[in-house]
């Protein structure tokens, strides 16, 4: 049994995905996870799918120190948005895990993103060289 960051208010009317160590950037990550937090299902898998081929924009509302500003970040009230593939991509698959899981053990057709969360992965410690600050 895995651990998850939160645990349902009704598990038997909830189905779980999560992924570990995954290869990607937290940040724009969690951008990702508060784009689409509370959207139905199949509207969050089309607003990622739309991201990807740079249709649609996610909002970048904490982490946005450097950010270039876009007209599709307008339906937000922003000014800054990035079109975060490789994080798309990971959520994506997330998502689709969880609509398989609510296969399995739901029967009903409304399906929510309720909440996503987001950890940084581990650190891994370097040794650094004398020699001109080369890393190992």
């Amino acid at each position: 049994m895995v651990r998850y960051a939160a645990t349902p208010a009704n598990s038997s009317k909830t189905a779980l995905s999560r992924g570990s160590y995954l290869r990607v950037h937290f940040k724009n990550t969690r951008e990702v996870a508060a784009a689409i937090s509370g959207l139905k299902l199949n509207k969050a898998l089309t607003y990622l799918e739309d991201v990807k081929e740079h249709k649609q924009a996610i909002p970048f509302r904490r982490f946005n120190g450097g950010i270039g500003r876009t007209a599709q970040a307008k339906p937000f009230g922003m000014t800054m948005a990035r079109w975060p593939a490789k994080s798309c991509e990971f959520v994506l698959d997330l998502l689709k895990n969880a609509q398989s899981n609510a296969e399995v053990v739901l029967s009903e057709e409304s399906e929510a993103v309720k909440r996503e969360g987001e950890a940084k992965k581990p650190k891994l410690n370097a040794r650094q060289l004398a020699a001109r600050a080369r890393r190992a």
